[in-house]
């Protein structure tokens, strides 16, 4: 288990079968301080946390926008699944990353996006900590786990116009040449929360820290009690899933040779239902954020030149070549990641913290490395949603296309001044965006 400062934080322990610990953070609650106190904060007062989604290739050119209009914002139709968090949303127009503009590759404008970093080509690896990282290293010591990086497609390798496509495939960076280790897995991200140390995980992790549970049910008020009890059953049902999913065996395309398998399949695969292995990563996002296991967290939905398909759209075609169609079903892929954007902050809107949510008390960026699939990084898609712990007003549209200022990297030294974190500068900036 990762070092960390645990000061009274309050965890629900025990060992499973194999004898491993296994340690279960506990959400916010109202009876009785169970995160202890760090940097600044009173006793179990929710922080501020961080996610960062990503979603490769851009978006469908003439539905990527939102306007204010009577006192409320009206959203393109890549936008829609976001309808219902249009007054806790910023979208954030005209911002661009100037290295990226150099390769004008899909490498060279993906694996700096969150960092603003020059590129080493030639297929060798070297970056910038991105700016996720920096939240995390002066936080991670606080939480369980310092960081998550998770995603729901494989590396790429291999070459691609003088820039190695693992730039492609990270947009976390825990230092210039290392990027953050990407977790595809469902059931391994589950156990990095829960689990102290590694192996067979073939216990429920709610079976193992049953007794403990009941015991600290009883020293909490009524209404703790029913949110402990909700979040148990998320917690329960996310183990059932992954478990389900588990038995479907690899990612989409990949498929077994024989038409009966000659051995079990792994119960902790990465599921072959896409939106299933989405959602479980959404669920662990949200989980992780409840519990304060960390505060930091990244979702890549998938790769710039990404290869995934979509069956469940009744769509053939892979994400890199709807990108150049820009046609319905290019619509139809990007609502989808859309909606995974909105079912994370649904869920997150539905944790009481106080008198504020979870969602409240987090900021979500979703970006792309390009506006479209034809490559135009002139300026980058850029969302906020959430609260950020009330430091930032939704329901607006920031332009920046016509301003001096307009860099991703001074987005990011805005960002990080919401968490405290105070920089003279970041990549290649030196100013904050004004208004965020």
């Amino acid at each position: 288990m990762n070092r960390y400062d645990s000061g009274r934080r309050r965890f629900l322990r025990g060992v499973g079968l194999h004898g491993l610990g296994v340690s279960m953070a506990l959400p916010w609650l109202e009876s009785t301080a169970v995160w202890g106190n760090d940097a600044g904060r009173l006793p179990s007062q929710p922080p501020v946390r961080l996610a960062v989604l990503f979603s490769g290739n851009g978006f469908h050119s003439g539905q990527w926008w939102a306007k204010e209009a009577d006192a409320t914002l009206s959203l393109g139709q890549v936008l829609a699944p976001l309808t219902d968090f249009r007054d806790k949303l910023l979208f954030i127009r005209g911002l661009f990353n100037a290295e990226a503009l150099k390769g004008n590759i899909h490498s060279s404008q993906t694996g700096n996006l969150l960092s603003g970093a020059p590129l080493a080509p030639g297929g060798r690896i070297l970056s910038g900590t991105s700016f996720d990282q920096v939240v995390a290293q002066r936080y991670g010591h606080s939480t369980k786990v310092p960081s998550l990086a998770l995603g729901c497609e494989k590396s790429i390798p291999g070459i691609h116009k003088n820039y190695s496509l693992l730039y492609s495939s990270h947009i976390s960076w825990s230092s210039p040449s290392c990027p953050t280790p990407l977790e595809l897995y469902p059931a391994l991200a589950f156990d990095r929360l829960f689990k102290d140390e590694t192996g067979p995980g073939d216990q429920s992790v709610l079976d193992a820290v049953l007794a403990e549970g009941k015991r600290f049910r009883q020293q909490i008020s009524q209404s703790d009690r029913r949110k402990l009890d909700e979040y148990l059953n998320s917690v329960r049902e996310v183990e059932k899933r992954i478990e389900q999913s588990g038995r479907r065996g690899e990612l989409q395309g990949w498929r077994p040779t024989l038409t009966e398998p000659n051995i079990p399949r792994p119960a902790d695969g990465i599921p072959q239902d896409l939106p299933e292995h989405m959602r479980l990563m959404c669920d662990i996002l949200v989980l992780a954020f409840q519990t304060d296991t960390t505060r930091v967290c990244s979702l890549k939905l998938n790769n710039d030149i990404s290869y995934l398909r979509f069956p469940h759209l009744g769509i053939t075609h892979q994400h890199h070549d709807l990108s150049h169609r820009n046609d319905a079903d290019w619509l139809k892929v990007n609502q989808f990641f859309m909606e995974q954007t909105a079912y994370i902050a649904r869920k997150l809107d539905a944790i009481q913290e106080g008198e504020r949510t979870a969602f409240d008390n987090s900021l979500i960026l979703h970006c792309s490395s390009m506006l479209t699939g034809g490559h135009d990084a002139t300026q980058l898609p850029a969302l906020l949603l959430g609260g950020g712990g009330g430091q930032v007003q939704g329901g607006r549209v920031l332009n920046y296309l016509d301003q001096p200022e307009r860099k991703m990297c001074s987005l990011y030294l805005s960002l990080l001044d919401k968490f405290g974190i105070h920089l003279p500068q970041f990549g290649d900036a030196t100013q904050r965006l004004a208004d965020i």
